[in-house]
């Protein structure tokens, strides 16, 4: 039989012992096939302790008494326990002149037991005398108007694959009330009534009610379960624990940065794209700094751009570019931070510098702005800046060059020439834009990311917008203490620009080893951590203070499962997205295979 009609008999309050498979030719017979039959069970099988709905067990029970004082959120332990049940609460309000008219009655009883007592001379009960207290207090609130009573009836409907698991569950349950004395009984020979209480239908068919005023009734509020979630921003997936939504707005937070660490494989490419169109939509621009060239598609999907750099790139980033000098700057800041900034970036690509070379390479870069007039004392916005190789005329004529000059020729003479010795010919126009550092040697890959990070930085000081900059596959930044230091100065200073920094990276011991790694980590206020490999998950029990079930949650967490942390809170969180979000961001190289036939084969047959 199908559903319709079980919720059809539910409605008249009719008896039913047993409910009938539903047979393929008799939905074909109606020609269509309604939403209650998508719905409907396979079947369904009614004992007197459980149901059997389908392949699955039900088992409904109810309570039956309370204590005399109910505390806030006692409720709670079995709301948040990690089990699928339906909770069903009933809330039937009696009229306030009926009650009063039954207190009464009932405080005129308890009045006379204790008169009785006095009478013949037995100790006062204090039971009795407590029970006259209540009445007489909730009958002055009835009548103040400052509590209502009601009818309640609490129902608890339980779903297992076998009884054995029902059984454990129950055993679960009724223990922790019991507990709170709050105690509770199956419902014998009733059970189908009992699961159609428990059906959002609204009839309340057990009837099994508990008188109880406004306030402990309040402490039954079942919307108590572990949230993470805020009023606005986007969607970041699936709390796993029950099935609520975890929506945050990263730019609502004390700071805007975001962590990611997981093992290879697990998603975190996947959920960071997710992220990155659904904060597009929002409005937010999207910077990316791309190691294997992973987000060109969506790039090309939503209208970005997409810089490819290597050594034989078209597109050129000068590391000597400052940026346009603001009303409430001093030029002399600037220029000494982009002094500073080079200074570092130079100690990476020249393999370090002693204390002499350290200082020489300083006053070599303030004299190779000098030469194209570029000072602390005036304005410099719209100068053109110089190119490595003045830098490199500049040094020529400076006593103890030598070898500096020697590692120096490579990169305007050598095997990298061309990567940074020209003018910068990109820039960050669209709301989405991608670094690819892909064919990029991986000995220069530290230095791509840094002169990329320093030109992103100085365009984001110049022109306020909401920006997120997505730097996938960190640890390559963080193997370097220049490259590692610049990170973290832009994560810490980026909330004053309206900036997010999100880091991504699979390498998490080398992440945390860095004296960078945990001054980022500490400065970033959403962390998600996807699947884990067991020889890195003891460091990140340690870090973010795991219980086992975390650590071993991480562990054997499927692609897309793992744990997401806003501040002080964390659940466990799935990554979810729709079709179209899928066919856009995902990496799966067979599916991204499968979408480059169908692109070719719909330009085929379009011309």
């Amino acid at each position: 039989m199908a559903l319709l009609d079980f919720l059809n008999r539910a409605n008249k309050k009719e008896e039913t012992s047993a409910i009938l498979p539903v047979l393929p030719k008799d939905i074909y017979k109606q020609g269509s096939l309604d939403l209650v039959d998508t719905i409907a069970p396979t079947a369904l099988k009614i004992s007197s302790r459980e149901l059997e709905l389908g392949e699955k067990f039900v088992r409904v029970f109810y309570t039956i008494s309370y204590p005399r004082f109910l505390s806030d959120s006692w409720f709670s332990p079995v709301i948040n326990l990690d089990k699928v049940l339906d909770v069903s609460l009933f809330i039937h309000p009696i009229e306030t002149e009926q009650a009063l008219r039954g207190f009464q009655k009932k405080v005129a009883e308890v009045q006379s037991q204790i008169s009785e007592r006095e009478s013949r001379g037995l100790v006062r009960d204090p039971l009795l005398d407590t029970a006259y207290q209540d009445l007489e207090s909730l009958r002055d609130n009835l009548q103040q108007a400052q509590e209502k009573l009601f009818d309640v009836g609490l129902y608890l409907a339980l779903y297992g694959d076998t009884k054995e698991e029902i059984d454990k569950t129950e055993g679960d349950i009724r223990g922790i009330l019991d507990a709170k004395l709050v105690y509770t009984k199956p419902s014998l020979f009733q059970q189908e009534q009992g699961f159609r209480s428990c059906l959002p239908l609204g009839d309340d068919e057990l009837l099994v009610n508990s008188k109880m005023n406004s306030s402990p009734l309040s402490s039954i509020f079942p919307f108590v379960s572990f949230d993470l979630t805020s009023d606005r921003g986007i969607l970041y997936g699936i709390n796993r624990h029950n099935s609520s939504l975890i929506l945050f707005d990263r730019f609502s937070l004390e700071n805007y940065n975001s962590v990611v660490f997981a093992k290879s494989g697990s998603g975190k490419s996947y959920a960071t794209k997710l992220e990155i169109l659904r904060s597009l939509m929002f409005g937010a621009d999207v910077i990316v700094i791309d190691p294997e060239r992973e987000y060109d598609q969506l790039a090309e999907a939503t209208g970005g751009r997409s810089f490819h750099i290597s050594l034989s790139s078209e597109h050129h980033i000068n590391p000597f570019d400052l940026p346009p000098v603001k009303e409430d700057e001093d030029p002399r800041d600037i220029l000494r931070s982009n002094i500073i900034t080079l200074v570092g970036l130079f100690r990476i690509m020249l393999g370090g510098l002693s204390p002499e070379e350290d200082a020489l390479v300083d006053r070599a870069i303030s004299e190779t702005y000098a030469l194209k007039d570029i000072t602390g004392d005036a304005d410099f916005t719209g100068a053109e800046p110089p190119l490595l190789s003045d830098f490199e005329q500049v040094l020529y004529g400076m006593e103890g060059s030598e070898s500096l000059l020697e590692r120096l020729s490579k990169y305007i003479r050598g095997s990298w020439a061309g990567f940074i010795n020209q003018p910068t010919n990109i820039d960050l126009k669209e709301q989405f834009t991608v670094f690819s550092v892909r064919d990029m040697e991986d000995e220069l890959k530290p230095v791509a990311m840094y002169i990329i990070t320093h030109y992103i930085w100085n365009e984001v000081r110049h022109d306020l917008r909401k920006r997120l900059l997505i730097i996938d596959e960190a640890w390559w930044m963080m193997k370097s203490e220049d490259t590692a230091s610049f990170l973290y100065s832009v994560a810490k200073r980026g909330r004053k620009y309206y900036l997010g920094v999100a880091t991504i990276t699979q390498d998490v011991e080398d992440f945390l080893k860095s004296p960078y790694g945990r001054p980022i980590l500490t400065n970033s206020s959403l962390q998600l951590l996807l699947k884990q490999s067991p020889t890195t998950i003891d460091v990140l029990q340690k870090t973010f203070n795991l219980t086992d079930e975390e650590k071993y949650l991480l562990i054997e967490a499927g692609v897309g499962e793992g744990l997401f942390f806003a501040g002080l809170k964390h659940v466990a969180i799935k990554i979810v997205a729709s079709y179209t979000e899928d066919q856009i961001i995902t990496s799966d190289p067979s599916q991204v295979l499968a979408i480059k036939k169908e692109k070719e084969r719909y330009v085929t047959e379009k011309k």
